[in-house]
């Protein structure tokens, strides 16, 4: 009798453990009982009748992500692949319908992305695919919300997280960039070169204005140079026609001896004569006393006009 009770007391061990199990937090386990649904069992230890009741399956209650890979066209005839994840999770009060109802959620969720997603690419260009991103995902959560909810799952978020042209269009796209921003260095290289052109214009422009200023101060002081130079010859009975030849011989030969002091100068002398000297001072000053004379007679010739002019306008 004891070796027919102890095989007896095992398999009832057996059998008392294997109504016990624990479902792990955020699962829902179904039980069936004789093949029919009997309950749902939430986290922590649960106990079934040992050969009645039977552990159907887990369905787990955390947030899941699908990502569905979806190859279309755009409006202007542009192949893309996007890349739209999928952030579901079953209801907690409808597990049932999840476990029962749909067999392979991600295959219906992955043919509502594709048939969302093919009918609204084709109705933008490519640019406004990139920029309207989100209103594409909003699109697919709000057909899946309405088509799954049935089913007991909730669409928590969709995103597109790529999107991926053709190679050759990819290439086209880059080429149009560096395009455009060649284009705008260009613009602002010419605009630095203008503004370096206008400086130093406005430089030059202002050199010039100093050294008019510096030349005219220059001739200035020589103007009152020689008009000292005139008085104090004026002074010892020199007239000013005799004066002003001798500054000019003066500076003549002045000007000669400064080239004379340079080693690398070559200086060309005219036949001349010992008299030269005083040639060139008696020609300068009968042409300084002719044009003193030439101006007078203008003078008077110019008051004759105007009394002969008044004299008409009184008759």
């Amino acid at each position: 009798m004891s070796f027919l009770l102890i095989p007896l007391l095992i398999f009832a061990v057996v059998v008392l453990l294997s109504s016990f199990f624990v479902v792990k937090q955020q699962t829902a386990a179904i039980i069936e009982r004789f093949g029919k649904f009997h309950s749902i069992r939430q986290s922590g230890l649960q106990m079934k009748i040992p050969l009645v009741d039977n552990l159907a399956g887990k369905v787990s209650l955390k947030i899941q992500q699908l990502d569905v890979i979806v190859e279309t066209k755009t409006l202007d005839d542009v192949f893309v692949k996007l890349k739209v994840s999928v952030q579901y999770m079953v209801i907690r009060e409808r597990v049932y319908d999840a476990f029962y109802r749909l067999d392979y959620p991600h295959d219906q969720i992955t043919s509502f992305v594709f048939d969302v997603i093919r009918a609204e690419v084709p109705k933008m260009k490519l640019d406004d695919v990139f920029v309207r991103k989100d209103d594409i995902a909003n699109a697919v959560k709000g057909e899946l919300n309405d088509y799954m909810t049935d089913y007991g799952f909730d669409i928590i978020k969709t995103l597109v997280t790529d999107i991926d042209p053709d190679a050759q269009v990819k290439a086209a796209m880059n080429r149009i960039n560096a395009s455009e921003r060649e284009k705008i260095a260009a613009q602002y290289e010419g605009d630095a070169q203008r503004i370096l052109i206008v400086e130093k214009a406005k430089a030059e422009a202002e050199s010039k204005r100093l050294q008019g200023q510096g030349i005219a101060d220059q001739r200035r002081e020589i103007a009152r140079g020689l008009e000292e130079s005139v008085e104090v010859l004026n002074r010892v009975g020199i007239n000013s026609q005799e004066a002003s030849a001798l500054i000019v011989v003066t500076q003549h030969y002045d000007t000669l001896h400064s080239l004379g002091e340079h080693t690398n100068s070559n200086l060309i002398l005219l036949p001349n004569s010992p008299q030269a000297g005083s040639d060139m001072l008696n020609q300068m000053v009968t042409s300084f006393t002719a044009s003193n004379h030439i101006g007078e007679i203008l003078k008077k010739q110019d008051k004759t006009q105007i009394k002969d002019k008044n004299k008409d306008i009184e008759s």
